[in-house]
This record gives C-alpha cells, sequence and structure tokens, in this order.
C-alpha cells in the first residue's frame, strides 16, 4: 500500500463505494478505508433500490457514469415499474434485491478498478494543516496522506443503537461506532454538527409465516433494469412479496407500551416513521400496510418494510404475532433505532467539499440525508469533484433542471434540513424533464466528457436519440386515413375522424395507447423496418402526448439558467446592504449562495431582498 493518495474515502457503504469507484475509474489513485471489508455496500436497512424518485435517482446515477444501478440488475430478485397508473413524471422503477449478492458485486466491481486500494481499518481523526485536510489517522496509529479526503461515515459517527431501554454503541448492529472524527472537526475547526435518528425493521423467519393469509405482489410481467448499458442477464423467475395490514390488537399494544420507545421519545424521519409514530401521528386510521420482503434468492430471512421499531423484542414479538399471517412469526433480528452524528450541509458547496476546511467532502447520511439512493448520488459527485480538484478542472455541478441529483444537493446546500433529508418526485419543480427513462439522454454526455463514460455508450444513446426523433418525425408527417383508425377510435371510445389527420395528432389524445396503433399494418412495417425497439415507442408516446408541458418546463428552465448565470462574488458583503431585511442578511451572509438563482430559493429572502442584490451586483 503507498504512503500517498490523491483521494482517500472513508467508508464503504453506497456513497463511499460511488466515491470511491468514480474517482479512481476518472485516474485517482484512491484508497477506499473501511471498519469492515465484508460489508461494502451492504443494505443496512430495506434490501430494495429504487421507489418514487430514487429509482430516478439511480438512473441519473448510472447515466453519470456511476454503479448502483449495474449493481442492483445484477442482484434484482425482483422488479416493479412504480406509479404507472399515473403520468410518465411519475414513473418511478423500483427492485428488490438479494442482499448478499448486492454487496457481493459492489466488492467485485470495486476491486477490477488497478487505481482503487481496500484497506479494513477505522478513521479516528484527520490530519489538517493550515485548514487543508492533509490525511487521516487510523484507530491502529496508521498515518496515510492524501490530498482529498472524502468522508461518507454513514450511522457509524458516535452510533448509539436503542432497543427499548437497551442502549449499545455501534453504527450497525454488532458493528462499531467510529469516535473522534466529530470531536475534532467541531472543537478545533469550529464546523456545526447534530444527532439524528432512524430506524429499521425486524427480520424474520419466513417459514414461520402464514403467506395464504396475506395478498401477493408480483413483479412486472415484463421485468426492465435500471442501467441503460450494463448487459445484465434478463430477469426470467421473480420473487414474490406479499402485504398484509395491521390491526387495533396491534395499535393498542403500541398506545398501552408506547413509553418503551427511544426512538418515539425522540425524532423518527418524517418520512420513514416508526410503527410507533405512525401509529400515534395517523390515529384515525383504522390499519397500516406491511410490505413482506424476501432478502435474497436463497434465504428464509424476510425484511418487514413499515414496521420500524425501537420497542423491546418481546414488544416487537407481542405486536407482530397480532398481524394476520404472523400468528407463529419467529425473529430473526429484532428492529432497533439508531442515533448518530451529521453535520448539517450548508456548511458544504455544491461540490460537496467543506467551506471551512479545503480538500474535505462529505457524502451521504453525514450531510443528513436517508436512503441508499440518496447517499450513491452524492458519494459520486463527491467522487468526481474530488478527482477534478485534484486536477485543477472546473468542478461538476448539476444544476435544478437536469437532475434530481442537482434537486438533492441543492436542497442540501440552500436550504438546509431539520429532519432526515429523503427525495420525492414533489422537490423538482422540473420533474416532467427529469423522467427515469430520459436520463441517459439529459447526463450521458455529461459522463462522457468527465470521463466517466466511454465513447462506445455514448453512441448507444445517439443512436437512441436519433430513433426518437426518425419516429416521431414518421408520425409527424404521415396521415390516418379514417377508415384504418376509426375501428380503433370507437373501441377506444374516442371521437372517429371524417378526413385525413396525423399520426402525431392521433396519438396525443390521452386514451389513445401507442400500442392501440404500433400494429396496424404500416405502422408495424416501419417499426421493424427501423428496429424501434419498445423502449423507443414508448419515449415518442411521452414526446407526443406530453408536449405542452414538457415545452413549458424548458421556458421555465431557461429562466432558471439566467438566474443561475448571475454569479455573487464569494467576499460580497451583505452586512453593509442597509436596504436588505436583517433576516435576509443574516441568511445570506451564512449560506453564502454561488448565484442569484441560489439565493431565491433560501427561506426568508424576499422578491424585494433580490432586487436589491441585482442593483448592487450592478454596481
Amino acid at each position: 500500500m503507498l504512503n500517498t493518495y490523491d483521494i482517500l474515502v472513508v467508508g464503504g457503504g453506497h456513497a463511499g463505494s460511488e466515491a470511491a469507484i468514480a474517482s479512481s475509474k476518472m485516474g485517482s489513485k484512491t484508497l477506499l478505508i473501511t471498519s469492515n471489508l465484508q460489508t461494502i455496500g451492504q443494505m443496512s436497512c430495506n434490501p430494495a433500490i429504487g421507489g418514487i424518485a430514487k429509482g430516478q435517482i439511480i438512473r441519473e446515477i448510472d447515466a453519470l457514469g456511476g454503479y448502483s444501478g449495474i449493481i442492483s440488475d445484477c442482484s434484482t430478485i425482483q422488479f416493479r415499474m412504480l406509479n404507472k397508473s399515473k403520468g410518465p413524471a411519475m414513473w418511478s422503477p423500483r427492485a428488490q434485491c438479494d442482499r448478499k449478492l448486492f454487496s457481493y458485486y459492489w466488492r467485485f466491481f470495486l476491486e477490477k478498478n488497478i487505481t482503487l486500494d481496500l484497506y479494513q481499518d477505522t478513521v479516528t481523526s484527520l490530519i489538517i494543516e493550515k485548514c487543508i485536510v492533509k490525511g487521516v489517522i487510523t484507530l491502529f496509529g496508521l498515518k496515510i496522506k492524501s490530498k482529498i479526503v472524502i468522508l461518507t461515515n454513514g450511522t457509524f459517527l458516535n452510533g448509539k443503537i436503542h432497543i427499548g431501554e437497551k442502549k449499545i454503541n455501534g453504527g450497525r448492529i454488532a458493528e462499531q461506532e467510529s469516535k473522534g472524527i466529530t470531536e475534532q472537526l467541531t472543537k478545533y475547526f469550529g464546523l456545526k454538527y447534530g444527532r439524528m435518528k432512524t430506524g429499521t425493521s425486524p427480520r424474520v423467519d419466513g417459514r414461520s409465516l402464514d403467506y395464504k393469509k396475506m395478498i401477493v405482489q408480483n413483479g412486472d410481467k415484463n421485468p426492465k433494469k435500471f442501467s441503460f448499458f450494463y448487459n445484465s442477464k434478463k430477469l426470467k423467475k421473480q420473487r414474490k412479496c406479499y402485504i398484509t395490514y395491521t390491526n387495533h390488537k396491534v395499535h393498542d399494544l403500541i398506545y398501552e407500551n408506547i413509553n418503551f420507545s427511544p426512538i418515539f421519545k425522540g425524532s423518527s424521519p418524517r418520512y420513514c416513521p416508526s410503527i410507533e409514530e405512525k401509529i400515534f401521528r395517523f390515529s384515525n386510521k383504522k390499519e397500516h400496510p406491511i410490505f413482506v420482503e424476501p432478502e435474497g434468492w436463497n434465504t428464509v430471512e424476510v425484511y418487514i418494510n413499515g414496521f420500524s421499531t425501537s420497542f423491546p423484542e418481546e414488544l416487537q414479538y407481542k405486536s407482530l404475532k397480532e398481524i394476520s399471517g404472523f400468528e407463529k412469526v419467529k425473529i430473526l433480528r429484532p428492529g432497533y433505532a439508531i442515533e448518530y452524528d451529521y453535520f448539517p450541509p450548508e456548511q458544504l458547496k455544491h461540490t460537496l467539499e467543506s467551506k471551512i476546511i479545503e480538500n474535505l467532502f462529505f457524502a451521504g447520511q453525514i450531510n443528513g440525508t436517508t436512503g441508499y439512493e440518496e447517499a450513491a448520488a452524492q458519494g459520486l459527485i463527491a467522487g468526481i469533484n474530488a478527482h477534478l480538484k485534484n486536477e485543477k478542472k472546473d468542478p461538476f455541478i448539476l444544476k435544478r433542471n437536469e437532475a434530481y441529483i442537482g434537486v438533492l444537493i441543492d436542497d442540501l446546500i440552500t436550504k438546509g434540513i431539520k429532519e432526515p433529508y429523503r427525495m420525492f418526485t414533489s422537490r423538482a419543480e422540473y420533474r416532467m424533464l427529469l423522467r427515469q427513462d430520459n436520463a441517459d439522454e439529459r447526463l450521458t454526455y455529461m459522463g462522457y466528457n468527465i470521463g466517466l463514460i466511454s465513447e462506445e455508450k455514448m453512441k448507444m444513446v445517439d443512436n437512441k436519440i436519433s430513433k426518437i426523433e426518425k419516429c416521431i418525425f414518421f408520425f409527424k408527417k404521415t396521415n390516418f386515413d379514417p377508415k384504418i383508425i376509426n375501428p380503433i377510435l370507437i373501441y377506444k371510445n374516442s371521437p372517429i375522424i371524417s378526413h385525413d389527420k396525423k399520426i402525431e395528432t392521433i396519438l396525443s389524445r390521452s386514451e389513445i395507447d401507442i400500442k392501440d396503433i404500433s400494429n396496424i399494418s404500416f405502422i408495424k412495417k416501419k417499426i421493424e423496418k427501423n428496429n424501434f425497439s419498445q423502449e423507443i415507442l414508448e419515449q415518442v408516446s411521452i414526446r407526443i402526448k406530453y408536449k405542452g408541458y414538457i415545452d413549458r418546463e424548458k421556458e421555465n428552465a431557461k429562466k432558471l439558467i439566467k438566474l443561475e448565470n448571475l454569479k455573487i462574488p464569494n467576499n460580497f458583503n451583505y452586512k453593509n446592504i442597509k436596504s436588505l431585511s436583517l433576516e435576509a442578511r443574516e441568511k445570506l451572509d451564512y449560506y453564502r449562495p454561488i448565484s442569484l438563482s441560489q439565493a431565491s430559493r433560501i427561506s426568508g429572502v424576499s422578491p424585494s431582498d433580490l432586487s436589491i442584490l441585482l442593483i448592487y451586483m450592478g454596481r
């Protein structure tokens, strides 16, 4: 092992793995150091990737050259496209994964990089000189020098596990916490930190469950994949998941014993609440869904999604037994709450580098987020920017109209957080542009330009775009004869036509699906001749049906770009502008926005404050 690295990544979770693979692929000599090499890419909570808005993030990571989508495809045991009954902006891919395979493939792909080293030890402090990071010191006293350090400590910084009244030091069940980094950064360098809580559900023995009493949840008949490029095996068989529900007996037990829940006494995540908090927050509900999800292909272990808890083991057991299908349940591992240190992300630049300590980057739950997908996205961006800074190149920053990842990071930096941050489609004002199906079109060129995407993959996207445009052109210039299309329109309860109409016009009707017309003889011949895949036809349909929405968001995005281009100097003195409101002066001085657009998204900065800023910037 070398004494000096270009980039050193602390932590081998989803953020750390993406950061390490990105920086090493781009050419930086990288070291990934973690407390346990056997748990790289561990799915600490739910064994699933994707979901609403999160699936979009995974596809964006793949389009940029990251690996979370590839790893998911290699380990998928069930795939579903969520929200298909809604518009395409809401469609979100989700994969149930084999937990062991997921971790195995992360290790496999990391080890394929000759510019990446792995090392097992725990980092306890950083080597910092004149507010510039120079390396790390480990638990065993090893000093490792590095030009840049990326912290992706997850829930391990002073982690404390809660099960009822039991308190155990640890970053994950049966894994030791990490001490020293928080104390050093706060005491000697003035960084602010806080404590957050999250929780996980019990794992049970699937052989002890009665699935006949539950609702079967099958995967899609024609399952898709996350990765646009990686040729993983087609998913020919899938494992079933199941749904059951809580009831008044479960609720009564929780009400009567709520004082035994440490996570309820604190504050559990709003968007991933414990079962205790759900019962109290939604007291009018008679039942809550419980998702029964297998942990892999060849295991009896089952994850109980929707039953995150920190109750004592005996109460967990009693509560579960009251759920239909769980009457004879056997618990393999209890659920628990975990409390850990995080650093408020407004202390970072959009590159995820610290504003206070140069060459120190933060990514993942250390920034106050929750979820594998949010962590992986930050890790990728931190890894990219760490390499670019090391090479003295311009930073890589995604805008809000370019990617969900851009929304995620901008929200963290600009708005800060008061609770664990989770991505939703509602957080993105340009979600019609940021669909899961077009992430490759949006981002692959960017990935190519920074060195994470090969020329071969870029040509695949060029070919896809070319076929979409060719198909749309055909639909725009070709007419339907009423005799051909009217029988279909009648069947679909759509108004018939009396004279020729463009295919585009008919397809733009909400009740007409592209499948309804793709088997018409002359259209079918065109599709087969040009090898238009189902993916191409789906893209064409979306662009035609939602053209008005897409065009409107593009116009709004242009306005945003104008504000993004109005840069605010780093040394801009807000305190001297007395015409700004007091709150605006304080907030602007604290967040130090880099553009007028970012300033506009800071809570407490009004339109009149922005007008005043414009005047002073003009001066």
